[in-house]
């Protein structure tokens, strides 16, 4: 009997059951073990209890179900959880925010499913997994201009992209960086004035400045507080791959990193975009997603 063959058809079937009731007793009959036996087996192959998988399962598809305009109590009730208030407190274990947090960096693609043949594939060949840089950053001051957007439908997704490329088609960079105390050439993409019921935020596209009381009044400042920061670089890539590459960083961090870190988001703190002198040229190009996080209350 091949263990994990068996274990892979619970996977599969957690799949497509997600939405039913599901128990251990009718998972481990399914590989025609005892409870206790799939329990142990199970645990060993996927690295966690199964309905503790099964719970994380339905929270992968509800988050992926945050990118549409749905209200958050009805995917709640889709995935079995009974109010919004433990919707939230089981989401928050799991990816380290809340919800409406999420929403921000949503993707509506379906989580892929686990798949242990792949992985025992991967293990002895190896790969490349996008590890963090855990920093501490004071806080500072941006000059710039602002998009007003929203996480609802993945319309942010698709509106912040080009609000980049006319802001560099049109080289506004060029009047920040004339604006006084202005501290290098480096360019920040900056969320804030979040509203959690509508999902709307401002985006922000600027310059670092000494002095936010000195800049042209028409121009839109912000303050970033200090916190301790996760630091992801993107993959190197070419101009035309960009803006997919820092779209799937971002998926990556939300959907991935934090589920598995021993960190949560921070609330109060501003995630921001970095782009300096890497990100010139049209190859190899990098830039830094910027994340405030503190350690997981255990």
């Amino acid at each position: 009997m091949d263990y994990l063959e068996c274990i892979q058809r619970s996977l599969d079937h957690i799949e497509t059951h997600i939405h039913e009731p599901l128990t251990v007793a009718e998972l481990a009959k399914l590989c025609g073990f005892s409870p206790y036996h799939f329990y142990r087996i199970f645990g060993a192959y996927v690295g966690m209890p199964v309905m503790e998988y099964v719970r994380r399962r339905r929270l992968a598809y509800a988050a992926a179900e945050l990118a549409t305009s749905r209200r958050i109590l009805d995917i709640a009730l889709d995935y079995g959880f009974e109010t919004h208030g433990g919707f939230t407190k089981a989401f928050h274990k799991v990816f380290g925010m809340s919800p409406e947090r999420y929403r921000l960096h949503a993707s509506d693609q379906i989580p892929v499913k686990i798949d242990l043949l792949f992985h025992r594939r991967y293990y002895h060949e190896g790969g490349i997994v996008l590890e963090p840089k855990v920093l501490k950053r004071d806080n500072f001051h941006v000059v710039g201009y602002v998009l007003e957007t929203t996480a609802e439908g993945g319309q942010n997704n698709q509106e912040i992209p080009k609000f980049w490329q006319e802001y560099l088609e049109n080289d506004v960079g060029r009047n920040l960086l004339s604006q006084p105390t202005v501290k290098g050439d480096a360019e920040y993409g900056i969320c804030f004035a979040r509203d959690t019921d509508t999902s709307r935020f401002i985006y922000c596209i600027g310059m670092e400045v000494a002095d936010p009381k000195q800049v042209d009044e028409q121009l839109f400042t912000g303050h970033v507080p200090a916190a301790t920061y996760a630091v992801f670089t993107t993959p190197p890539t070419n101009r035309d791959n960009f803006s997919h590459i820092i779209q799937q960083t971002w998926q990556y961090i939300y959907g991935e990193w934090f589920p598995q870190s021993s960190y949560e988001f921070a609330e109060g703190c501003a995630d921001f975009e970095l782009y300096d002198e890497r990100c010139h040229g049209g190859e190899g190009i990098v830039m830094d997603i910027y994340v405030p996080v503190v350690r997981k209350v255990q």
